[in-house]
C-alpha cells in the first residue's frame, strides 16, 4: 500500500488529498476515450466534464473527508477507476448510425428520434447502466468525425456474422477483460447470464473456433500473445468502410506509434507493414502473393494476402541430413563454407528507410523464364531455371521479361530467430561479392530438367514486382543454409 503522510503535523488538508486525487484522474483519463456518453443523462462528456461529475458525486466526498492523517493512493485508485470505467460497443455499422453531432444537436441520446439505429444506442447504454457503469462509449457518435484533431487522437486513444467481418471488432474483443454478447433483443448470448463472458467457455470456444486461435489467448490477450504473421492472418479476412482504417485498427494490436492520418488510402497499410518490419525485422511480412503496393512494391496492396498459408518445408534430420553433408563436401572447401557462416551469422534485420526496403537475404539468379498459364485475377504461373535451385514454379500478377530472365532475381529472406544456436562464428562478413559461379559448378544445372530437392524457394515461393520472395523455412541454421542450397551471395537487397 502507497500512502503519503503529513511529517510536520497530524493530519492533513483536504487540499493536499484533492491534489493527489486529481493527478490519479489525469493518469486514468490519459487511457481513457476523449468522448463517452453519460449513461443516466445522454449526454456527451469529455475528460474535464467527467471530472467535474465526479467532484459533484459523493464517493468523491466521502474520499475527501476520509484522509484526515494520510493519502492512500491504492484507496484513490481503486475509487476513481471504479467510477471513470467504461463500456464500449462493439457492433457492425448498418446505415445512418447516429453521429457526434446527431447527439449534440438534441443534448442527449435520449432525445434523438425513434429510429432503429437510435434505439440500438440507448439500448446499449441502458444495458452499460444496469451493468454498474456510468459511462458508456460507442464510434457512432463519441468520435467527432468533422475534427481532424480528435480523428487522429481516437484510435490511439484505445487499446486497441457480419460483426466478425469488421476491421475495428478484431481488437475490440481481444483487449477487454470483461466482455459481454447480445443477440439482436439485447438478450445475453446462449442465455449466458454470467457476469463475464470471456469466462464462458462454450461462448469462447465458438469465438475461437471461428478466428482459429485458441481459446485462452482470447480469454487473457496481450500484443506479445501471438506472433506478427498470425496477427495479419487474423486481420487478414477483415475490412472497412474507411480504407485507411484496415490499418488504423491495428495499431494497439501491434502497439505501434504510427499515427492515423486519413486521406491516404492504401497507403496506410503500407506504412503500418513497413514499421512492423522496423520494428522487429520480420521478414515474413514479405511472404505473400498478390497485387503490389504503391507504398512499396514488396508490400502488399490488400491485407487479405495474409490468409495465405506461408510454405514450410521440413528440417532436414537424421540420414536426410548426413547425405545432405557427404553431397556437399565434395562441392564446398572449408573456407567456402565458413566464409557462409561469415556472412550470414551478421546479416542485419530488415528494415525500411525513406520507403525503401533493406533486406538480408540468399540471392539467386534466374536463368531461365517462361509462362506456364494464366490464373483467375490475372495471376499467372511461372516457371523458371535458378541457379542453385534447379526447377521453381511462382504465382504473380505481374508481367515479367521472358526474354530477359537474366535480369531477375530470387531473394530469399534471411530469418534471424529461426536462424538456430549453433553457429559459432564471431567474425564479421566482408562486402558482397558478385555471382562468379557458373551453371558447371553449381549444385544444380539450371538448364536441365533436374528437379532440385528441399529449398527455401523450391515450392510455393512469393512474389512481388520483378523481386521474387519466398516464404519461410523452418532450418535455417548456417549449417543447413550450406546443406540445402548451392550460396551465391549473402547481402543487402535495397528495393
Amino acid at each position: 500500500m502507497t500512502v503519503s503522510q503529513n511529517c510536520s503535523g497530524n493530519y492533513i488538508s483536504p487540499s493536499e488529498t484533492i491534489a493527489a486525487i486529481d493527478s490519479i484522474i489525469r493518469g486514468i483519463l490519459k487511457s481513457c476515450p476523449l468522448v463517452v456518453i453519460d449513461v443516466t443523462t445522454g449526454y456527451l462528456c469529455d475528460g474535464p466534464e467527467r471530472m467535474h461529475i465526479f467532484k459533484a458525486d459523493p464517493s468523491f466526498k466521502e474520499l475527501v473527508s476520509s484522509m484526515t492523517r494520510e493519502v492512500d493512493d491504492e484507496r484513490i485508485l481503486r475509487v476513481v477507476t471504479s467510477f471513470f470505467g467504461y463500456v464500449m460497443f462493439s457492433h457492425a455499422w448498418q446505415g445512418n448510425e447516429p453521429l457526434f453531432q446527431d447527439v449534440n444537436a438534441v443534448k442527449s441520446v435520449w432525445n434523438l428520434p425513434d429510429t432503429p439505429l437510435n434505439e440500438k444506442l440507448r439500448n446499449f447504454c441502458k444495458e452499460a447502466r444496469r451493468l454498474g457503469h456510468n459511462w458508456a462509449w460507442s464510434d457512432m457518435c463519441c468520435i467527432d468525425k468533422a475534427n481532424n484533431s480528435v480523428l487522429t487522437r481516437s484510435p490511439t486513444s484505445m487499446y486497441k456474422c457480419l460483426w466478425m467481418t469488421r476491421a475495428w471488432t478484431l481488437q475490440e474483443f481481444l483487449a477487454p477483460k470483461v466482455i459481454f454478447f447480445y443477440d439482436s433483443q439485447w438478450k445475453s448470448y446462449l442465455g449466458d447470464t454470467g457476469a463475464n463472458h470471456k469466462e464462458s467457455p462454450e461462448i469462447m470456444q465458438e469465438l475461437a473456433d471461428a478466428i482459429k486461435i485458441p481459446r485462452g489467448t482470447i480469454v487473457t490477450f496481450s500484443p506479445d500473445d501471438l506472433g506478427v504473421r498470425e496477427k495479419l492472418r487474423l486481420a487478414s479476412t477483415r475490412n472497412a468502410t474507411v480504407e485507411e482504417d484496415v490499418a488504423y485498427s491495428l495499431i494497439g494490436i501491434f502497439k505501434s506509434d504510427i499515427r492515423p492520418h486519413y486521406g491516404g488510402g492504401s497507403d496506410a497499410l503500407g506504412h503500418l507493414l513497413e514499421e512492423i518490419v522496423a520494428r522487429s525485422g520480420e521478414a515474413t511480412v514479405l511472404a505473400w502473393s498478390g497485387r503490389s503496393s504503391s507504398y512499396n512494391s514488396c508490400l502488399p496492396a490488400s491485407i487479405s494476402v495474409y490468409s495465405q498459408t506461408s510454405y514450410n518445408p521440413p528440417s532436414l534430420e537424421g540420414e536426410d541430413m548426413e547425405t545432405c553433408i557427404t553431397e556437399l563436401r565434395s562441392k564446398l572447401t572449408q573456407w567456402v563454407a565458413l566464409d557462409i557462416c561469415h556472412r550470414i551469422n551478421f546479416l542485419p534485420p530488415a528494415r525500411f528507410a525513406t520507403r525503401r526496403l533493406h533486406l538480408p537475404c540468399i540471392v539467386f539468379s534466374v536463368r531461365r523464364l517462361g509462362i506456364r498459364q494464366l490464373r483467375r485475377e490475372n495471376e499467372k504461373l511461372y516457371r523458371t531455371r535458378v541457379s542453385g535451385l534447379g526447377k521453381v514454379e511462382f504465382t504473380t500478377m505481374d508481367d515479367l521479361p521472358l526474354h530477359e530472365p537474366q535480369k531477375l532475381v530470387f531473394a530469399h529472406p534471411w530469418i534471424r530467430h529461426i536462424r538456430g544456436p549453433s553457429s559459432g562464428v564471431t567474425s564479421r562478413g566482408g562486402d558482397s561479392e558478385p555471382d562468379t559461379d557458373s551453371d558447371s559448378d553449381s549444385d544444380y544445372n539450371a538448364g536441365s530438367d533436374e528437379v532440385a530437392p528441399p529449398s527455401p524457394l523450391h515450392a510455393v515461393p512469393r512474389t512481388s514486382g520483378r523481386r521474387l520472395y519466398a516464404g519461410t523455412i523452418d532450418d535455417c541454421s548456417p549449417g543447413a543454409a550450406v546443406q540445402r542450397v548451392a550460396f551465391r551471395t549473402a547481402a543487402e537487397w535495397r528495393v
